[in-house]
């Protein structure tokens, strides 16, 4: 069984259900950072495990230029173009 943590205020619990998933992974991984501190941090640490756990996928990092404005169009279409999945650090 899978918990899924929803960190909103609710009083009553949404059910959600989990997508199901191949059991496998391949294609382009994007990380992007969004230039909250440790954000890299964060995201090394998950580079250094994908990169061990499924060494056939291949793993691309993008950077926002700051955390306070939305990602700037070109970067969105870079991404979209070159990228299967995206994982967005939000860390502090």
């Amino acid at each position: 069984m899978t918990t899924i943590l929803d960190p909103t205020d609710e009083r009553v619990p949404v059910e959600r259900q989990v997508a199901a998933r191949s059991g496998s992974l391949s294609g382009v991984i994007g990380l992007l950072d969004i230039s909250k501190p440790r954000g890299n941090v964060l995201l090394d640490a998950l580079e250094n495990l994908l990169a061990q756990q499924a060494p056939q996928i291949t793993i691309r990092r993008y950077t926002k230029p700051t955390f306070t404005k939305p990602c700037p169009d070109e970067l969105r279409r870079e991404i979209r173009d070159e990228c299967d999945f995206l994982v967005e650090a939000l860390a502090d």
